[in-house]
C-alpha cells in the first residue's frame, strides 16, 4: 500500500475518533445537567415549588431535629447518634453499596424519590408506573396512611414482601415494610412532600406521619463536592440487570458481523476499463443467472424476442409488425403450420427446463432456415 492511501485512512479514523469523543463531551454535560436539575428540586432549604422547605420547618416546629447532610460521611456520623428516621433520595452520587448501607444504619427509612434501584435493593420489588398526580384513598390498615386520608399518588411500586397502600395503576403510591428491626417507606415525594403538594389532601399528614417518627430526622441531600464522599453509582446500577448483558451482546453481533461482511471480499483490484467480455461468457452468465433464480418465463420471452426480430429482418417484414404478422409470415416462408409457428414465436408457457431447451433448439433450427447459407469463395 501507497503512502497516499494509508495517510487518507489514517485521517478518516481521525474524523471518526474525534467526532465520537465530542459527541461523548456533549452527552456527559448533558446527562449531568439533567441529572443535577432533577435531585436539587428536593432541597428542603429550597422555598420553591419543588423544594420541601415547608415541610422541614413544620418538622421542625413539632420538635423534630432535622438534620440536613450534603454528604455521605455527614449522613453517617448523624444516624450513629440515636433513634432517627433518614430520608434517603434514589440520587446517582449514590454507589448501590452507599444506598444499602445508609438504609442499613437508619432505624426508620423514607425513600422520599424512588427509582427502580432503591425499590430494587430495598424493597425487593420494582417500578410499577409513572402517572399524572392523582387523590387515591389508602385501602390498607397502615396507621399513619388511614390517619392521612387520601393522599397524591404518582409514580407506583409492588413489592411482595412489603405493605402496599393506595392502589393504582396495578400498584401502590406507597410501599411501607420492616426488615431487620428498622421500618422502610417508599413514596413518590415529588406529589407528596413538595412545597406545591403539601397541603392538597392528606399530603401533609402523610408526610409528618412518615419523617416524624422519631425524634431525630437526617436528610440526605447528596452534593458533588470535594470529601463528599459520593463515589457515584456506575451505568450497570442505573440500569436494570438486563441492559449490560443486551449491550454486550449487541456489540459482539455487530462486531461478528463486521468480522464476517469484511471476510467477503478480497483487496480492491485495479482494472483497466471498458473491459472486453466474450459474447459466449455473457450469454452462458446470463443463463446462470437465470437457471439459478427459475426464470424460465423471462429467458424463453428473450429467445423469442431475438427469433421474432431476426425473423421479421429475414423475411423484409416491418419491425412494427406484431407477433402474429411475424408468425404467419415464418409460416409461409418455411412451410411450418401457422399454429405451430405462433407456439414458438408466442407466449407459449414453459412449464420446466426440458421445456425451455426444447424451445431453444426450435427457435435455432428456425433462424437456420430463415437465414440463407453464405456462399463458399472458390479458392483461386
Amino acid at each position: 500500500m501507497s503512502v497516499r492511501p494509508r495517510l487518507a485512512r489514517a485521517r478518516t479514523w481521525a474524523v471518526i475518533g474525534a467526532v465520537i469523543v465530542v459527541v461523548g463531551i456533549i452527552g456527559a454535560v448533558i446527562s449531568a445537567n439533567m441529572r443535577f436539575s432533577a435531585y436539587d428540586r428536593f432541597d428542603p432549604e429550597d422555598p420553591g415549588p419543588d423544594g420541601m422547605r415547608a415541610l422541614s420547618r413544620i418538622l421542625s416546629e413539632q420538635g423534630i431535629d432535622v438534620i440536613v447532610t450534603r454528604d455521605v460521611a455527614s449522613a453517617e456520623a448523624a444516624l450513629r447518634e440515636g433513634e432517627n428516621t433518614l430520608v434517603l433520595p434514589d440520587s446517582p452520587l449514590l454507589s448501590d453499596a452507599q444506598l444499602t448501607s445508609l438504609a442499613h444504619a437508619a432505624d426508620s427509612v423514607v425513600v422520599s424519590d424512588p427509582r427502580a434501584r432503591s425499590i430494587r435493593l430495598l424493597f425487593d420489588g420494582r417500578i410499577q408506573g409513572y402517572g399524572p398526580a392523582v387523590a387515591v384513598a389508602p385501602n390498607c390498615d397502615l396507621p399513619v396512611a388511614r390517619r392521612a386520608g387520601d393522599v397524591s399518588v404518582g409514580a407506583t411500586f409492588t413489592a411482595p414482601d412489603a405493605v402496599g397502600c393506595y392502589p393504582a395503576d396495578d400498584g401502590f403510591g406507597l410501599l411501607w415494610q420492616q426488615r431487620e428491626g428498622a421500618t422502610r417507606a417508599a413514596v413518590d415525594g415529588s406529589v407528596v412532600f413538595t412545597n406545591e403538594h403539601l397541603a392538597s389532601d392528606g399530603n401533609a399528614a402523610l408526610a409528618l406521619g412518615l419523617l416524624g417518627a422519631h425524634d431525630r430526622l437526617v436528610w440526605l441531600v447528596p452534593a458533588l463536592t470535594a470529601g463528599s464522599g459520593t463515589t457515584g453509582a456506575t451505568l450497570g446500577e442505573l440500569t436494570p440487570p438486563w441492559v449490560t448483558p443486551a449491550i454486550v451482546l449487541l456489540g459482539a453481533t455487530a462486531l461478528a458481523a463486521a468480522i464476517w461482511r469484511g471476510r467477503r471480499f478480497g483487496p480492491l483490484v485495479h482494472e483497466r476499463l471498458p473491459v472486453t467480455v466474450r459474447a459466449g461468457e455473457t450469454t452462458r452468465g446470463l443463463g446462470r443467472l437465470y437457471a439459478r433464480a427459475g426464470a424460465r418465463e423471462h429467458a424463453a420471452a428473450l429467445l423469442r424476442e431475438r427469433a421474432r426480430v431476426a425473423a421479421a429482418a429475414a423475411l423484409s417484414v416491418p419491425r412494427s409488425a406484431d407477433t402474429t404478422a411475424i408468425a404467419d409470415a415464418v409460416a409461409a416462408a418455411t412451410g411450418i403450420p401457422p399454429a405451430r409457428s405462433r407456439a414458438l414465436l408466442g407466449d407459449e408457457p414453459v412449464p420446466d427446463d426440458r421445456a425451455l431447451a426444447r424451445l431453444a433448439a426450435d427457435l435455432r433450427a428456425l433462424e437456420a432456415r430463415l437465414t440463407p447459407s453464405r456462399p463458399r469463395k472458390e479458392s483461386q
